[in-house]
């Protein structure tokens, strides 16, 4: 590996380790202050998913894992759910980055809200049914699916953030390649 390909994957890791601790803290402190219905935008699940149906496979795996890993540490439940839950959701939204168009909101949209909805079931299954607590129908009405919505409604300004982010960091690693070429 030469050392500006080093620089250009180093600055790539640095952006997106900026965008997901933003995200983290906008997720656990000004958004746990702004409770609809009693529940939490997932802003950590539309940077897995967004990051991995931009990018593919591997980096929703890899940004799923580290995000999950980052809940993990940080919730006090089981350690290594959350790893594994996000580092699978990076995987299924990477599957679709064939699909993806840039400022076409309706797979982002979907796909975010599908992850969502999967989340809350496998945590669900993890956190609560493993506990016996057997109130499936009440934890889809009245958590499950009002973060679902309120995960969608902020969505559409975190995709398009991390999008311009994304762009952005992609002229900056076109223009350092080009002005490598020239030399």
């Amino acid at each position: 590996m030469r050392a500006s390909d080093f620089k250009i994957y180093l600055r790539r890791i640095l952006i997106i380790a900026v965008v997901i601790y933003i995200c983290y803290l906008l997720q656990t402190s000004i958004f746990s202050r702004f409770q609809l219905a009693g529940v939490t935008p997932n802003i950590l699940l539309c940077v897995v998913s967004t990051y991995g149906f931009m990018k593919g496979k591997r980096h929703g795996i890899l940004i799923g894992f580290f995000v999950g890993l980052i809940l993990d540490v940080y919730s006090g439940t089981y350690f290594g759910v959350f790893a594994l839950i996000y580092m699978y959701i990076g995987f299924l939204n990477g599957l679709f980055k064939k699909q993806f168009f840039g400022d076409d909101l309706r797979l982002p949209l979907t796909l975010i809200g599908a992850s969502d909805f999967i989340y809350g079931i496998v945590s669900y299954l993890v956190l609560y049914f493993v506990r016996q607590r057997y109130s499936f129908g009440f934890y889809v009405i009245n958590i499950i699916l009002p973060e679902v919505v309120y995960t969608l409604l902020v969505s559409i300004f975190v995709y398009y953030i991390i999008l311009h982010v994304n762009n952005w960091a992609e002229k900056l690693e076109k223009k350092g390649s080009d002005r490598i070429g020239t030399y």
